[in-house]
């Protein structure tokens, strides 16, 4: 496999660098001195962000973009050997590396190589984190899969010891990392279309966790089903932590860190007490609503304190987190209707988002939903269903293909009629277009609408609001 000399800058291309990881990782290694080109389907802000920070972007992948001066080529999991800058790479005989691959080498050149992984929250707990880090001074480098505002994009080049970033599970991708420190959120069901079943996510996970050295620190959260399975062989320092049940006494609580006295404020906020060891240690407030971001933080301040940063900047970062784009992000009011977008298409996701959305003082809730990949909603169907069941009105895009073909086995028309059946006030419009006209006509001064997905929904939004 091809090594990345950091001290040695070559050209290396990109399939596909309009990414939210591939982006990040481009720009990191153009600072470094490297002369950096990509690729991508179409133009984006990422692109054009990119271009603006002097690296060549062609628009379109075509084996003319593979010239005789590309050292390496970097690609996404997304790209197969039909690709017409695959093939060319091939002809030439020009190494490749996938995404992957690079980023654990990148691992490798950092005193603290820090992932956090889990079916899902790794954009919003990777964040906190960020701002924790930010809030120490610890001058980290950041990418992250989402846009953080306190670092004007996806990506920060600190000249700290600390690389922070988020492991995915999807084609076992995290197993070519090198971190030294871990976050598991959670482990569940989902990209069925690569994995077999839950059991085997569960062993990929494993794995992840075996990477650690024995100097490490493995943050994992102690409410994941025999959570035991997944620590065992691990060699480092493994923290659990949790949020108590109902009515459990933060003081018997088994987690190394939870929470206690948790409170909301108005925008469904929590101020709680920071719980370590069964002893209260610091009271903290989010500027993040809902329950599960109390879960997301606590994480965020296991992995912190063994880091070394103080209470005061953990408390301080936590607090400064207001969020990243398409995470419960508030586009705006229109005619008295508030505009959320939630990039939410897994229904464990789902449903803290609507329990969230149930904290606002809306009229209804309406959710547009639009499915993201033809095997997760095949896969995930009745979870699907109960999750939506969180919003009182439903409104479902067609599915969105991602990178798969569809078989015809599942649509939203089905998950419409599922709803309907169980009592759901919910409609599907093939278009975005009938979407639109429909909520115009439908919703009525006090209502919340969140467009909810890992797609393009949040046109819909954006729309109408005017923009």
């Amino acid at each position: 496999m091809y090594k990345i000399d950091i001290n040695n800058p070559v050209h290396i291309h990109f399939i596909g660098i309009g990414g939210i990881s591939m982006s990040g990782l481009a720009a990191l290694l153009a600072s470094k001195g490297f002369s950096v080109s990509g690729s991508d389907r179409g133009a984006s802000p990422i692109t054009k962000t990119l271009s603006e920070q002097g690296i060549k972007i062609y628009i379109g992948q075509s084996a003319s973009n593979i010239t005789d001066d590309i050292d390496v080529v970097v690609y996404t999991a997304a790209i197969h050997p039909d690709n017409p800058e695959y093939a060319a790479c091939v002809e030439k005989g020009l190494p490749m590396l996938d995404r992957a691959s690079l980023l654990g080498q990148l691992c490798k050149f950092f005193k603290n190589s820090i992932g956090i992984a889990g079916t899902h929250g790794k954009t919003t707990t990777t964040s906190m984190v960020s701002m924790i880090l930010l809030a120490a001074e610890t001058d980290p480098t950041i990418s992250v899969g989402g846009i953080l505002p306190a670092i004007g994009g996806n990506l920060r080049i600190g000249q700290g010891e600390s690389f922070l970033f988020e492991a995915c599970e999807y084609t076992n991708s995290f197993l070519k990392f090198y971190p030294t420190d871990e976050i598991i959120l959670n482990i569940e069901a989902d990209h069925l279309d690569f994995f077999k079943d839950l059991a085997e996510i569960r062993e990929s996970f494993h794995n992840y966790a075996l990477l650690l050295p024995e100097d490490g620190h493995l943050v994992i959260n102690g409410e994941i089903e025999n959570h035991e399975e997944i620590t065992e062989g691990v060699k480092c320092k493994v923290s659990t932590y949790g949020v108590p049940a109902e009515g459990m006494d933060y003081k018997t609580c088994c987690y190394n860190y939870t929470a206690a006295n948790i409170t909301f404020d108005e925008l469904g906020r929590a101020t709680y007490d920071l719980v370590e060891n069964g002893k209260i240690i610091k009271t903290l407030n989010l500027g993040v609503p809902g329950i599960h971001n109390v879960s997301n933080s606590l994480a965020a301040v296991a992995l912190s304190l063994d880091l070394g940063i103080s209470l005061d900047a953990i408390a301080d970062g936590l607090l400064a987190f207001t969020g990243t784009e398409r995470r419960f992000q508030k586009k705006g009011d229109v005619c008295g209707v508030t505009i959320i977008d939630d990039y939410a298409h897994h229904p464990t996701e789902i449903n803290a988002t609507l329990s969230t959305a149930k904290k606002y003082n809306a009229n209804n809730v309406w959710c547009v939903f639009q499915p993201h990949t033809y095997t997760r909603t095949k896969a995930l169907r009745p979870e699907f269903v109960d999750a939506l069941k969180g919003a009182d009105k439903v409104v479902l895009a067609k599915i969105y293909a991602a990178r798969e073909v569809d078989t015809g086995e599942i649509s939203s028309a089905d998950l419409c009629e599922d709803l309907k059946n169980a009592g759901i006030e919910a409609y599907y419009f093939p278009t975005f277009d009938e979407i639109e006209n429909f909520l115009l006509k439908s919703l009525t001064t006090g209502d919340l609408l969140i467009t909810m997905g890992a797609g393009d929904i949040v046109k819909v939004g954006e729309h109408l609001l005017g923009n």
